[in-house]
């Protein structure tokens, strides 16, 4: 009969979270080892001009490239809606022809 499986495996998986052995006992954490540590100091304020040259990218040929590319597409589709409305209505005048000829009395014509 096995007893406290759930906890025997609990501290398994906490073992194998702290990285200790299996077979040792798990200490608790304490308070102190709780509280997060203040950053190191070397994060501290420097002025743009001491940090030296850095490789910067032009930002001007990029948004118009992005402006093109935006523009094109827009155009693109519109071209597209004006060709297949186009070919719609040229669709809709054909059935309206064929509607008028079937329509019309047998006398005339």
């Amino acid at each position: 009969m096995k007893t406290f499986t759930f906890g025997r495996s609990l501290v398994v998986m906490i073992a194998l979270v702290v990285g200790a052995p299996t077979g040792t006992i798990v200490a608790p954490v304490t308070a102190a080892a709780q509280q997060p540590q203040p950053p190191p100091q070397d994060d501290e304020f420097v002025p743009v001009t001491d940090l030296g040259t850095q490789e910067q990218l032009p930002a001007a040929p990029l948004v118009i490239a992005a402006y093109a590319i935006a523009w094109i597409a827009i155009f693109g589709y519109l071209w597209s809606v004006w060709r297949r409305l186009a070919r719609v209505e040229g669709e809709i005048a054909a059935i309206r022809r064929r509607v008028e000829a079937g329509s019309r009395p047998e006398g005339r014509g």
